[in-house]
């Protein structure tokens, strides 16, 4: 088995650019027709930042139980808020990409607009960001502590096998 690695940075920025390529084309077929630049509703910033905030709670009860019975933690419960942060961070950057995609839009224009249209795509961009990063701090918590050197040289955990979960429990 493999070891669980880190994200890759590097699929996030891709997911970012993605969202600002999408955001970008969406403005650009809006103002081709003549229509008003697409506004992101504020419940998609809120909803970002509730995910964020769900994701923190679910992450900062898992680190506690992990500092206090290491052993009594269901892996599968581990593996699942692992895979959610993972995919936090993709959801994340691809929507503060699009926001910043339409707002990359508006700064070719003549006219300025008004905060009405530009606030709610800063929003998404922070809100994406928030999840990001969010995302990234669970992710990191849900890692094993190292054990000692022992463990580490032979890539076993002599009570519970392999270290090759992102959390491991007796069975």
């Amino acid at each position: 088995m493999r070891k669980i690695e880190r994200s890759n940075p590097l699929a996030a920025l891709a997911a970012a650019a993605m969202g600002a390529a999408v955001g970008l084309v969406v403005q650009f077929a809006l103002s081709s027709r003549g229509q008003a630049p697409l506004s992101p509703p504020l419940s998609l910033a809120a909803s970002l930042v509730l995910v964020a905030g769900v994701l923190l709670v679910f992450g900062i009860r898992l680190r506690r139980q992990i500092r206090k019975q290491p052993g009594a933690i269901d892996p599968f419960h581990a593996v699942r808020l692992l895979v959610t942060a993972r995919a936090g961070q993709i959801a994340g950057a691809l929507f503060g990409g699009f926001g910043g995609g339409l707002l990359m839009s508006l700064a070719g224009r003549s006219v300025a607009a008004t905060s009405a249209v530009w606030l709610p795509m800063v929003l998404v961009i922070a809100a994406g960001a928030t999840l990001l990063a969010c995302a990234a701090i669970v992710e990191h918590w849900c890692r094993v502590p190292p054990g000692d050197e022992a463990e580490e040289e032979s890539g076993m955990d002599p009570d519970r096998g392999p270290r090759d979960a992102a959390v491991t429990r007796d069975r």
